[in-house]
């Protein structure tokens, strides 16, 4: 049986590569624009707009963004330290309705540090399309 993190990463990428195999370029380009949008750039780096990104995702509840951005802050190499300090202030941010997000957050995490695979990159629209020849992400 296939681990949480497994089974988000996998059902992400399936439905990322439906969504893009409509010929959308509002879609594709979104997805562009997502992907840019947290690459490294002069002024912040990657790991900076992947926290930025849970941190929102937190305060917006979306438990998919949520996933998808730890998946991606254990790829850009942050401790689960690192993103614990950055889930307080996502909880102070949004206040106690972040609290069961904030324990779907954990769960996933501990799932991310015990599972020997890595989870595929996306926040529903955040992926790699490698048919489509663009990437990003959805949330």
């Amino acid at each position: 049986m296939a681990s949480r993190p497994e089974e988000f990463a996998r059902y992400r990428q399936q439905m990322n590569e439906r969504i893009l195999s409509v010929d959308n370029q509002v879609v594709r380009r979104f997805f562009a624009l997502d992907k840019q949008t947290y690459a490294d750039s002069e002024h912040l780096s990657a790991q900076t707009k992947e926290l930025l990104g849970l941190v929102a995702s937190l305060v917006l509840r979306c438990d998919d963004c949520i996933a998808y951005h730890l998946a991606q802050s254990r790829k850009q190499g942050l401790t689960p330290a690192q993103i614990f300090e950055a889930m307080s202030v996502g909880l102070v941010v949004g206040g106690s309705i972040v609290i069961p997000h904030l324990r779907r957050a954990v769960d996933f995490l501990d799932q991310l540090e015990s599972d020997e695979t890595p989870a595929a990159e996306g926040c529903e629209l955040h992926v790699q399309s490698q048919s489509a020849g663009e990437s990003s992400a959805s949330r």
